[in-house]
């Protein structure tokens, strides 16, 4: 009988170079940018754990209910993320944000993600500082 329980994995796999951190980095940037929670969660490892501004997390479900909480408050989100550095299984990204909360208040967010993955390539720690600025509509940048 075939084994069921196919190990994860998330491509491109560690060691990374610079293009396979590249591409790591616009598939998490097309993941998050779909607002589906179940979907970017599966990037992460089971017990993945997150420090996401003064909040910390651990594992899938608390990632999956974290995001699904973040986009009730933050309305037509658009991120881009850009390539800062990496190591061997690490990736630094520098990002931008954008959304407006239930008010009609559009904010641009700007920070750096550090990055940790396992052999199989899915995110182990995942560190986030984050700062928010007030916009107007028409400053807007992120379409």
């Amino acid at each position: 009988m075939a084994n069921l329980n196919v190990m994860e994995m998330k491509h491109p796999l560690p060691p990374f170079t610079k293009e396979t951190a590249i591409r790591k980095i616009q598939a998490a940037e097309d993941a998050w940018n779909s607002r589906n929670p179940e979907r970017i969660a599966t990037a992460y490892s089971t017990d993945s754990q997150w420090r996401n501004r003064t909040e910390f997390l651990s594992g899938r479900n608390e990632i999956i209910a974290f995001l699904q909480c973040k986009w009730e408050k933050e309305l037509d989100y658009k991120l881009k993320k850009s390539y800062w550095s990496h190591s061997d299984n690490r990736i630094a990204v520098r990002f931008e944000y954008e959304w407006q909360n239930t008010s009609g208040q559009w904010y641009r967010a700007y920070g750096n993600e550090n990055w940790e993955f396992d052999k199989n390539g899915l995110m182990t720690k995942r560190y986030a500082s984050i700062n928010d600025m007030p916009i107007s509509k028409k400053e807007r940048c992120l379409l």
